[in-house]
């Protein structure tokens, strides 16, 4: 989370720097910020997988993209509860509810299941529109535009220059994210729905070891996905995060693990931990020496750009 505020606030002097008219930039800008452009990431995977090139503008977010959508291939959802800044004020949102109504409320479930399908069918329409939808000359039309360059920029002025609707909607999501346990991660989410579907062929599952087991049900308790833990075997839903809070809160030992199919044994609580940190680092790291981390936009190119910002629509 520190990292993420401080590639934040790394960015925003880099973005001051060009609007106060500096003949150079305070500081670099951070590629990180790429991270938080997972639709334009969408499309440059495609791109990426119909030319065989990583379009310049933005390669970072690609990289990033790549590296928790392989996280999820291999180490379940992991990003949404390690990773993501999102689900870490969820998180925190979640637990100070509870501290300020002595409890997290509950939707009824048919309701619940109901809600839980709008992030898929979000996620539904950024596959049509982008993997189906458009043509090579279409991603390229878009990664080559304006809008896509200043869309790191467009992102930023979405926060720090808010309109009375952004308020209103964002106020809206923390109160029920105070009230319902990870409101936005459970249902509105299409980044999470995606990691989600991609996490059923992860060889890391929480297994439970049933003759162990004495039906105390914390694990399901404390499943910020509210999760039946305590009734399966193995946890296959796309809904869970790895969050290893089942695990946590088990109070016998090695009944409920997060472990690998192959592996029957015991595992530490940290290895699943490092597992995820090393996946994610190793594509970041082959990015980079790939050549596939900085973008080809310039200071000069920011200065002509930014003040464009308001009028760029796509």
């Amino acid at each position: 989370m520190f990292w993420v505020i401080g590639i934040g606030i790394r960015f925003g002097l880099f973005v001051n720097s060009v609007e106060s008219g500096a003949a150079a930039p305070l500081v670099s800008r951070p590629p990180g910020v790429e991270g938080f452009l997972p639709i334009g990431a969408l499309t440059s995977l495609k791109y990426w997988l119909l030319s065989g090139t990583v379009h310049p503008v933005h390669p970072a977010a690609l990289v990033i993209f790549l590296a928790i959508l392989l996280m999820s291939l291999l180490a379940k959802k992991s990003f949404c509860s390690w990773l993501c800044p999102v689900g870490t004020i969820s998180e925190g949102a979640q637990k100070l509810g509870r501290s300020l109504f002595g409890r997290n409320f509950r939707i009824w479930r048919w309701l619940d299941l109901l809600l839980r399908g709008i992030k898929y069918l979000l996620l539904l329409l950024f596959i049509k529109f982008i993997l189906l939808d458009m043509s090579i000359d279409a991603l390229a039309e878009f990664l080559d535009a304006p809008y896509w360059a200043v869309s790191d920029v467009k992102m930023l002025h979405f926060f720090t220059r808010m309109s009375i609707t952004t308020m209103l909607v964002l106020a809206s999501l923390a109160i029920l994210s105070l009230l319902y346990k990870m409101f936005w991660c459970r249902y509105l989410c299409p980044y999470g729905a995606l990691l989600g579907l991609a996490s059923y062929i992860s060889p890391f599952k929480i297994r439970r070891n049933i003759s162990g087991c004495t039906g105390c049900k914390r694990c399901s308790a404390v499943c910020p996905s509210d999760l039946p833990v305590h009734s399966c075997k193995t946890v296959s839903s796309p809904e869970c995060t790895g969050c290893l809070s089942c695990v946590a809160n088990c109070p016998e030992q090695n009944v409920l693990a997060m472990q690998p199919f192959f592996w029957n044994k015991p595992l530490s609580k940290w290895i699943f931990p490092l597992v995820l940190v090393f996946i994610f680092m190793t594509v970041i790291v082959a990015g980079m020496l790939g050549g596939n981390w900085y973008t080809s936009l310039r200071f000069t190119d920011y200065q002509q750009l930014i003040p464009l910002v308001p009028y760029l629509r796509h």
